[in-house]
């Protein structure tokens, strides 16, 4: 395991695939930070009174809207087939079972039509290289909930490792970020009574050994951060009370939140407690075996980890050290004992160049492979330690197009790892490969609609202040350039999160292949300012006031799909959710007039208030602080103010969740409330569970896509 925990792990709101659904999740009460409970409309906000979460008011507001919405879209032609076909598709035995290795075993979760909240199982690698591999059930949650009566929704499992017996089970209710973890053992396939528990609260519990853990939590009043994440880590013994458990680090009340985790790697085992001061910047220290802690003498703005050896660095803006400047984006390595003895000595694995990034570094036993994307496209490259330097090569068997994806097998034993490749138009392949050896194709998604009379394209635009924004389209090879397609264009630009090309059975078959099957669905994604395509660079190029970028380059590629005769205005719709929710607020505030449709999902819409309601005051360091002179700026991008009552604004549906724990779903319901008190074109749907997603089942997933759908076909489709 790698422990010098990425920053993004906590609380990020990055949404990277809207066709699959929403990753993550939301909701718990005793997370809640925003005081919405005591929350009475004001002047300045007469809807303030619906960020109540679970008020019998606001719920009975959500419900009668739900109802409208349901009656309204549920009752177009086609709606159960398209919703048939989403579920088939989120049911289809045919997806491939993504593994991890524990072991001599290969474990998957899976959820189908027969599974609902889904099952734990595991394999052999010489079964799961069959068409129909035999599964062992370890947990069968939808068996748990009937037990328990509860719905819970999964969210992992750590076992202990070398003989994985011991693990911890961690389940949230109804899919929040807020979850439990339990002790389980694999040989009773029991939850161990009297094991080690950690209550309903974000959070987690790491493995040190067989009787210790690290555990941050809600410990009560005071051990929370502003953000809603732990504030304290402990060390925590068997056998005894976790009131008793030794603090380990204890942070501000204002830093993002606190962890400590243990780094399980053979003859490399270290403990490490991190600091997240804000989403882009952080401490990490080494705790050394008598409890004291060591920093790694780095910039907080830097990420690192480490792995065996090396530590791994890679810096966010340009770095000068000893005479030379790194270059922000680059991946360097030290030597981690020399490197905290004090010795300055660093080695460059990847420097990007102008359409150059680093997407990912996948480690192995003996090497590492950098995916790095060149203008938004994958190339694999392998590097070696040798005695004088790092030898670099190509990695065998990569595909030439298409998305790619690598992650190790067991990066202690082996350098086998695992390969996705997809496209917009490319069902997803597995293979699993021996580095420098020809990769052995494993698993293969099926088709889910027809795309052979589609094409995908990349594309260039200019953005408003003259910078170069690629965009990728795909639609019919036939298609007219009489402005009269009906085009989705789809967009997130924030967080450094980089919208790649992959394939989605749902945009397929909703969109592309359209409501009847015949085809004429366009779909766009823009690679905008504020995501990671680009690298650093291009994520600070639309961070706090220079916001209004990522929304210039978003507008400037809906501009070109007119001027190209793509689509018109009136056939344009656009989608977003989460960071990319709050884009589709502005595209409707500030750019009404190049939309048909818009479609708002799980949002941050009220800037004024989002660092006062649930996770919001994490994000501030990618939006700022509106409680400070900030809001000169923040205003200029917060939907919810923007909004005029007098002015004409496209059809619009706002979507969220109750369970969104993340990003509140006061921001969704006052925008609609707003937009419907002014008489605007506006539907709502806010679904019970999900967390911050389209839905915990399946059945819930596809209902709320087939309201997505089925809104933008009978706006952009009409004649």
């Amino acid at each position: 395991m790698n422990h010098g925990l990425r920053i993004a792990s906590f609380g990020s709101i990055a949404v990277v695939a809207a066709a699959l659904g929403f990753t993550g999740a939301g909701y718990a009460e005793t997370a809640m930070q925003d005081g919405s409970k005591q929350a009475e409309a004001t002047p300045e906000d007469a809807n303030q009174w619906l960020e109540d979460i679970h008020g019998d008011k606001q719920m009975a507001w959500v419900k009668e809207h739900n109802a409208r919405t349901e009656a309204e879209l549920g009752g177009k032609p086609g709606f159960a087939k398209l919703q048939s076909d989403i579920r088939a598709i989120l049911d289809s035995d045919a997806k491939i079972p993504g593994v991890y290795k524990q072991g001599e075993w290969y474990y998957n979760f899976w959820q189908d039509k027969q599974h609902v909240r889904g099952i734990w199982r595991r394999t052999t690698l010489a079964e799961y290289r069959k068409a129909q591999p035999k599964w062992e059930t370890i947990i069968d949650l939808d068996a748990l909930n009937k037990a328990e009566g509860s719905n819970w929704v999964w969210h992992g499992a750590q076992c202990l490792r070398p003989a994985y017996r011991k693990c911890l089970i961690s389940l949230s209710p109804g899919g929040s970020d807020a979850d439990t973890a339990r002790e389980f053992d694999m040989t009773t396939r029991q939850f161990v009574k009297d094991g080690f528990v950690k209550p309903l609260a974000k959070g987690g519990l790491d493995w040190i050994d067989a009787d210790h853990v690290f555990v941050q939590t809600d410990f009560g009043a005071g051990s929370m951060t502003t953000s809603g994440y732990p504030r304290i880590a402990k060390l925590w013994s068997r056998g005894t009370p976790m009131a008793d458990a030794k603090v380990v680090y204890e942070g501000k009340p204002v830093d993002m939140a606190i962890s400590a985790n243990h780094d399980d790697t053979p003859g490399y085992e270290r403990d490490f407690v991190n600091r997240t001061i804000d989403f882009y910047n952080n401490e990490t220290f080494q705790r050394k075996a008598d409890g004291t802690l060591a920093k790694i003498d780095v910039p907080d703005s830097m990420q690192r980890y480490v792995v065996r050896d090396w530590l791994v660095l890679e810096p966010r803006t340009d770095w000068m050290l000893g005479g030379k400047t790194y270059k922000a984006g680059s991946m360097l390595v030290a030597n981690f004992n020399d490197w905290m003895a004090g010795k300055r000595e660093l080695t460059e694995l990847f420097v990007p160049t102008m359409t150059t990034s680093l997407a990912g570094a996948t480690w192995t036993k003996h090497h590492v492979v950098l995916n790095i994307l060149d203008d938004v496209k994958n190339h694999l490259q392998v590097l070696t330690p040798r005695t004088g330097g790092w030898k670099k090569s190509e990695f065998v068997g990569a595909p030439a197009i298409g998305a790619i994806g690598i992650s190790a097998v067991d990066a202690v034993e082996s350098d086998a790892v695992w390969m996705t490749a997809s496209g917009y138009l490319t069902p997803t392949t597995l293979s699993i490969a021996e580095i420098g050896k020809a990769p052995e194709k494993l698993k293969s998604m099926p088709a889910f609609f027809d795309a052979s009379k589609d094409v995908v394209e990349q594309h260039f635009v200019t953005s408003k202040d003259g910078t170069r924004v690629p965009y990728f389209i795909v639609h019919r090879k036939d298609m007219k350039l009489d402005g009269n397609n009906p085009t989705l264009l789809y967009g997130y630009g924030g967080f450094e999160v980089s919208m790649m090309p992959g394939y989605s059975g749902i945009i397929g078959k909703a969109w592309l292949n359209g409501p009847d099957g015949s085809g004429g669905g366009v779909y766009v994604v823009a690679n905008i300012r504020g995501g990671g395509e680009y690298g650093p660079r291009w994520h600070e190029a639309a961070l706090k006031q220079n916001r209004h970028k990522a929304y210039e380059d978003f507008a400037a590629v809906a501009q070109d799909l007119i001027d190209r005769k793509i689509t018109s205005p009136k056939r344009l719709g656009t989608m977003g959710g989460s960071n990319g929710g709050l884009l589709m607020g502005n595209m409707l505030t500030q750019y009404p007039q190049l939309f048909g449709a818009i479609v708002i999902q799980v949002p941050l819409l009220d800037m004024k208030r989002y660092s006062h309601l649930l996770a919001g005051a994490s994000w501030m360091a990618e939006y700022g602080d509106p409680d400070t002179a900030d809001w000169d700026y923040i205003k200029t991008f917060s939907a919810y103010q923007l909004f005029d009552p007098a002015k004409q604004y496209p059809p619009t549906f706002i979507w969220t969740t109750t369970r969104d724990d993340r990003v509140h779903p006061g921001h969704a319901r006052k925008m609609a409330a707003k937009m419907e008190a002014a008489g605007k074109n506006v539907r709502y749907f806010e679904n019970i569970e999900g967390g911050h997603g389209a839905g915990s089942t399946s059945e819930q997933t596809a209902k709320t896509w087939a309201l997505n759908y089925a809104f933008l076909w009978d706006v952009l489709g009409k004649k």
